[in-house]
């Protein structure tokens, strides 16, 4: 039986934002247990939150295998027409290092970026901590030359906390600050106790 994908678009009345920000958009890959019977979870909130306050339009979707996982980033790289504004791509997955794991199953970082091959370009690839990201440098340079993304970001230190009280800060600051070494800055600048405590990090 075919699973039934989650699919949800949350937008907020443009109106309200700086029209600087219209083309800002994330998109969000959620790993769940069962997307037949997925209620919804703290990351819809925390979206909607995006849009309400930050202006951040961002689309959700679910997988909760690796044949649903691949299906997802090949649609949105080759089918959805909001591709090229995306400026971040947030996987709420589990794993460690430089593996994702889904289904009782692990699937390399080195195999995420094939999927992506050269179409990250301006793009930030962003993990919440539910998937340690402590990577080597040939890993995430691999990543990088082979998508062409931006940088790579995530978190190393495990947390009974889910990471949208940083990340919400992280997205926000990169609305208006295009160079990543600048957004660190900032956001350590901001957020320093937070950012040391969970164990931000990002790869350029």
């Amino acid at each position: 039986m075919q699973k039934i994908n989650l699919f949800i678009f949350v937008q907020m009345d443009i109106q309200l934002y700086d029209e600087e920000f219209d083309d800002f958009k994330l998109f969000c890959l959620e790993l769940v247990d069962d997307v037949d019977h997925h209620q919804p979870s703290v990351i819809l909130n925390f979206l909607s939150h995006l849009a309400l306050n930050f202006g951040i339009t961002n689309v959700y979707q679910t997988c909760d295998t690796m044949e649903g996982f691949e299906e997802r980033l090949s649609t949105l790289v080759y089918e959805d027409r909001n591709f090229k504004v995306y400026k971040i791509i947030y996987l709420v997955v589990d794993g460690v290092d430089s593996q994702i794991e889904i289904d009782g199953y692990l699937y390399s970082l080195e195999e995420v970026a094939l999927l992506f091959e050269g179409k990250l370009k301006g793009k930030i690839v962003h993990f919440a901590n539910t998937k340690m990201l402590d990577l080597e440098e040939e890993t995430f340079q691999f990543f990088l030359d082979i998508t062409g993304a931006k940088a790579v970001s995530g978190y190393v230190k495990e947390s009974t906390a889910l990471s949208t009280v940083l990340d919400q800060y992280f997205f926000a600051l990169y609305q208006a600050e295009d160079n990543v070494v600048e957004l660190v800055e900032a956001l350590f600048e901001k957020h320093h106790a937070l950012c040391q405590r969970m164990g931000f990090r990002l790869y350029y």
